[in-house]
């Protein structure tokens, strides 16, 4: 049986620090507050942190420290949530656990057990299909005496803190319930970085002076809904002939998508490579258009080109989530190769693997852009942009929490100069790859379908394809039109002589 410790409101939460637990490390969920990353004598919390994560409506912040901290802590704030020792031989994969934002409409057509449900089935190897979903990476199987226990550290309605074997949760995706999403916390302290008031400041600029351009209005709309409908069907396997029945990070379809996604990318003028990250995952795609101007500068508009099916399905065709994000930016750069577009910063259009699994491929991504210290000036990721709920208008959906707000407000002024029949507002829908960049402090934001929590009825199903009720190529060049004018208002563009236009 899983053992679990948890206290949802930090009540009694100091009784249970026994002294058999003294030289254990401790969890601390709690609330998220800058004070936590104060560097000062008197904060023993600093260094020890594993990241943000949602919980509902809320922002927890997890740590890992030890009983004292956690007792002076707990002295000195209400704000406790959970604070308790693993096992003697330490911590696993921690895994963090929430439920997204949906529509109450969706959430009618099921019963509110299917947590616990889901936390049975993990002790049940017979109940997990992992092999529907490997017949691409030998490195990611699960053999019959992996160990299926875990210990379940905190829990509340909307979110849950577990430890298990490394290699299981690399598949909660393929037995989660639909509705939920499972992030793995790093394996050390990670450092808390704020996106740095010069990092904002020319995106200040930009908002301060941003102004209607005919020629930036002419490049948007010169992407093409014919184009999109025909590179989406390749990704679904709609087509008939690309074959591809699963972009899971894990299926072979994944890499037939990576590498036609390479191709295509590669035939507009980009420099692009499939960059690995972990084993059994397929990789990133990362394309780049350099400068024609002396910059360190780089603008990064991306998508997820990885899919989650139903549960027990090999089927996962990711028409809206995510071959509509990645449909957008490459739409993007067709239209900037038809147009002749040069940048005045460098800019990269990027498709990341693992999303589904928990933001593998962009945070290995964003590690490494701040590991070697690049500079990049805004990133946007485009995830889930075609669904329209039938009678609502076009819409557009930024981030209520996580994100810079400066990034989401400059989308929204976009929006209004080149796409305004879209409805723009903010989505609790969150947090897909820009989580991973905010998180290193690079200024970024995300682009969604909707003003409001997510209503796709084919969301996390294997009957996400593109030909279907609801899905909108319509808003889906819209939105791509803003993706698009981002990056030409904030990198600079200018036309080969033969484009003048």
């Amino acid at each position: 049986m899983p053992r679990m410790c948890h206290d949802s409101d930090g009540s009694g939460a100091t009784a249970l620090f026994g002294p058999a637990m003294k030289a254990l490390p401790f969890l601390l969920v709690t609330s998220f507050d800058t004070s936590l990353f104060s560097d000062n004598e008197h904060n023993c919390l600093f260094g020890n942190f594993y990241g943000n994560y949602r919980d509902g409506s809320q922002i927890k912040s997890v740590m890992v420290t030890d009983e004292s901290c956690i007792a002076s802590w707990t002295a000195q704030t209400n704000s406790l949530s959970a604070a308790f020792a693993p096992a003697p031989q330490g911590f696993r994969q921690l895994v963090w656990v929430e439920e997204e934002a949906v529509d109450s409409s969706l959430k009618a057509s099921i019963d509110g057990n299917e947590f616990e449900r889901f936390l049975q089935h993990l002790s049940s190897p017979l109940a997990i299909p992992f092999e529907n979903y490997l017949e691409a990476s030998q490195d990611v199987m699960v053999s019959d005496h992996e160990d299926l226990s875990y210990e379940l550290f905190y829990r509340t309605p909307t979110a849950a803190l577990i430890s298990m074997s490394p290699k299981i949760a690399f598949h909660l995706d393929t037995f989660l319930p639909r509705f939920w999403k499972a992030t793995p916390l790093p394996n050390s302290p990670v450092e808390f970085i704020p996106v740095p008031p010069s990092a904002i400041e020319p995106i200040k600029s930009v908002l301060s002076n941003l102004a209607f351009n005919p020629t930036v209005a002419y490049l948007v709309n010169n992407i093409s809904i014919p184009q999109m409908e025909s590179d989406i069907r390749f990704l679904t396997g709609e087509d008939g002939q690309s074959g591809i029945t699963s972009r899971h990070s894990f299926a072979q379809g994944s890499r037939v998508a990576a590498a036609w996604l390479k191709e295509r990318f590669e035939e507009t003028g980009a420099t692009c490579q499939l960059k690995s990250f972990l084993p059994g995952f397929a990789p990133n795609v990362i394309c780049r258009y350099e400068a024609v101007a002396d910059t360190t500068g780089t603008v990064i508009i991306s998508g997820h080109y990885d899919s989650r099916g139903s549960f027990g399905s090999i089927r996962a065709p990711g028409g809206d989530d995510d071959g509509s994000g990645t449909t957008a930016v490459l739409s993007i750069a067709r239209a900037i190769a038809r147009n002749g577009v040069k940048f005045h910063q460098n800019v990269e259009l990027v498709a990341f693997a693992g999303e589904e699994q928990g933001l593998y491929g962009s945070k290995a991504y964003a590690r490494e852009l701040r590991n070697m210290d690049a500079n990049v000036t805004l990133m946007v990721q485009a995830d889930m942009l075609a669904y329209r709920k039938p009678g609502e208008p076009l819409q557009l959906g930024l981030p209520d929490k996580i994100g810079t707000p400066e990034v989401a407000q400059l989308v929204a002024n976009l929006s209004s100069l080149y796409s305004p029949t879209l409805f723009t507002g903010f989505t609790s829908a969150c947090c897909s790859d820009h989580q991973s960049f905010f998180e290193q402090g690079f200024p970024s934001t995300q682009v969604f379908e909707r003003a409001g929590p997510i209503v796709d009825p084919m969301y996390h199903n294997s009957g996400d394809l593109s030909d279907r009720e609801g899905y909108s190529f319509e808003q889906l060049k819209a939105i791509a039109k803003v993706q698009f004018a981002t990056i030409l208002h904030f990198a600079g563009f200018e036309l080969e002589e033969s484009q003048d236009i």
